[in-house]
């Protein structure tokens, strides 16, 4: 074949193997994120950060995927925060009080009676969540975003009306404050996690539990219980977090867009929060559960219960403590 007749073949071949090789820088320039998460894919949390992975892919163009792993079947709750903060992942879901043995600042969600209510709630993030992003900041870790379960109740086997019926009983206990109203009402704290608790109430091993009424419903709690206390006696949140390592690794429009959906994740997590309390005790009734108030005589202990963990909370936390009261406290006013 005549030299001239190859050159188009040539040029044509070029140019598809620099379209190839183009192709292929693009296709490595997208990052992968993956992103344990310690709840079920029924949980409203976990709904809502699908969304925000969704987000962030549709706004970046695919130029950054997070992968979620929900139920810690990537990584167990226990250790998802030393990942994200050892670089084994960059990004993960936390409990902010399962912190609390760090600094008791990341307890202060898990005060009794503290902030009781979601505006309540509200006001008291917005008093504490500069400290809070300040001291991960200290471990190179960056907040993103966090939303509260619906306020803590008490599921338990028998109905429970007057302190006593707390007391000797096995009680599921997820953070330090949890594990102290138990210790406080008489209970004997034990340790489970939500994928466990169906097994650990059918087993005997707890006869009691602090959750939210979203919980007992993804666990189907009429399975293994009959009684659900609806105390509100405070709103835990659950924090997103990413390392400051692989955050800095995106460029400036990709941050953005991270910043700019965790900001609508939060705004749109409280709101399912709220939603959800009410559809997760009518699921509660609907099947079964007994859904009821404190007594005067189990809220007067309650309250008392609360006192105390405040004073005890404050004490632990110091300086740092004092300044998220006061802004709490001013804020309310």
């Amino acid at each position: 074949m005549p030299i001239r007749n190859t050159l188009p073949h040539l040029a044509s071949a070029i140019a598809v193997g620099v379209g190839l090789a183009t192709l292929g820088l693009q296709a490595q320039a997208a990052t992968e994120w993956d992103m344990p998460t310690p709840y079920g894919d029924r949980t409203f949390h976990t709904e809502n950060i699908r969304e925000f992975t969704q987000d962030v892919r549709k706004a970046t163009e695919g130029e950054l995927d997070i992968k979620v792993h929900s139920n810690g079947s990537l990584i167990g709750h226990a250790e998802i925060k030393n990942s994200v903060r050892r670089g084994i992942v960059p990004i993960g879901e936390v409990i902010m009080s399962r912190l609390a043995n760090e600094n008791p600042i990341f307890e202060v969600d898990s005060v009794p009676y503290l902030a009781a209510g979601y505006d309540d709630a509200r006001t008291l993030w917005e008093a504490s969540r500069e400290i809070i992003a300040d001291e991960l900041a200290k471990q190179k870790l960056r907040l993103l975003f966090a939303v509260p379960w619906p306020p803590q109740g008490i599921y338990t086997q028998d109905k429970i009306t007057q302190p006593e019926d707390l007391q000797n009983l096995n009680m599921r206990a997820y953070n330090n404050a949890s594990e102290r109203l138990a210790q406080l009402a008489g209970a004997v704290p034990t340790q489970v996690e939500v994928p466990d608790i169906p097994t650990a109430f059918s087993t005997g091993r707890v006869g009691a539990m602090i959750t939210s009424p979203a919980t007992g419903a993804d666990t189907k709690a009429w399975d293994y219980l009959e009684h659900f206390n609806h105390a509100q006696l405070w709103l835990p949140k659950n924090m997103i977090i990413v390392s400051e390592r692989a955050f800095s690794r995106l460029d400036e429009e990709t941050r953005q867009a991270v910043l700019d959906a965790a900001a609508e994740a939060e705004t749109r997590g409280w709101k399912m929060s709220q939603k959800e309390t009410q559809e997760a005790l009518d699921v509660l009734k609907e099947n079964g559960i007994t859904v009821t108030t404190p007594t005067p005589e189990l809220e007067e202990k309650l309250q008392e219960i609360g006192a105390t963990m405040t004073d005890e909370w404050a004490d632990r936390a110091g300086e740092q403590g004092q300044q998220i009261l006061d802004a709490y406290r001013k804020q309310q006013d």
